[in-house]
């Protein structure tokens, strides 16, 4: 009898045993949890890396603002001071330039949303513009005239625009100086389009660039227009997408290239029949 109880005894243990040696090895399953990444998430390529990657600059442009950026009457090849930089700058980032043409309007809206790279169209700074476009250094400085008709003795200074009619493009710094001293603004595309309607008596004025006029004089000697009133010279520059302080500082670099090689003074000579490059 003592022998079998022994025999049972001996049988309960090797169970129990077994059955807390299951117990132990399933408490402690596998984690099922993915272990966490050591990579950081690769950074943003700034707009000058993307530039470089793709291979051309994106360069926005009106293509009717002589002799800034225009159309050439046989060819219809889009030519002008800032086409002919805008190219150089490029050459200088060692990309190709292609030029997208949009309404005055679209250029710097155009840019702050990406679809731009840079708008070479003789741009005036501002700091209103500034506070959400960064600018490169000044590469021309030009000054703002009020044209009138030949015959028109009214109108003597920008003071004389209070009631008066004007046209401009809209969202242009012209149109805005208008409207400041009092005048109402028509909107029109093209400088053409505004001396058509200052000759016809459609409006009564005009602010625009004076080197748009001498060009504009220059091909139409005989057209019944003046000047009677000048601004300071004004600083001109290209304007590039906020915070993307990389590419400005590489067309900066671009632009003291072509000053220091004397090709920026030769383009100002060739399309404004002076320097203006200097203030």
């Amino acid at each position: 009898m003592k022998k079998v109880l022994s025999v049972l005894l001996m049988i309960l243990m090797a169970v129990t045993f077994a059955a807390c040696g299951s117990s132990s090895s399933s408490a402690a399953p596998a984690s099922s949890e993915t272990p966490a990444s050591s990579e950081e998430p690769a950074a943003e390529k700034n707009m000058l890396e993307q530039i470089k990657e793709r291979g051309y600059l994106v360069i926005a442009t009106e293509g009717t603002w002589s002799p800034w950026t225009y159309h050439d009457e046989t060819s219809n090849e889009l030519v002008g001071f800032d086409v002919e930089v805008g190219k150089e700058i490029a050459a200088y980032l060692g990309v190709e330039a292609r030029f997208e043409e949009a309404n005055w309007d679209a250029l710097l809206a155009g840019v702050k949303a990406g679809r731009f790279d840079i708008v070479c169209n003789g741009v005036g700074y501002t700091e209103e513009r500034a506070e959400s476009l960064e600018f490169s250094d000044p590469y021309v400085y030009t000054r703002k005239v009020l044209i009138v008709a030949d015959s028109n003795e009214e109108i003597q200074s920008f003071e004389d625009l209070s009631g008066k009619s004007t046209a401009n493009s809209p969202g242009s710094t012209y149109a805005a100086i208008a409207e400041e001293y009092g005048a109402t603004v028509e909107y029109i595309d093209t400088f053409g389009e505004t001396i058509t309607m200052l000759t016809q008596g459609r409006i009564d004025a005009t602010i625009n660039s004076e080197v748009s006029y001498l060009d504009y004089m220059a091909q139409h000697p005989d057209a019944p227009i003046k000047i009677v009133a000048e601004s300071e010279g004004e600083a001109v520059c290209y304007p590039v997408m906020k915070g993307e302080t990389e590419l400005c500082a590489a067309v900066n670099e671009a632009l003291q290239s072509l000053r220091d090689s004397g090709r920026l003074a030769e383009l100002s000579n060739k399309y404004f029949g002076g320097d203006i490059t200097n203030k």
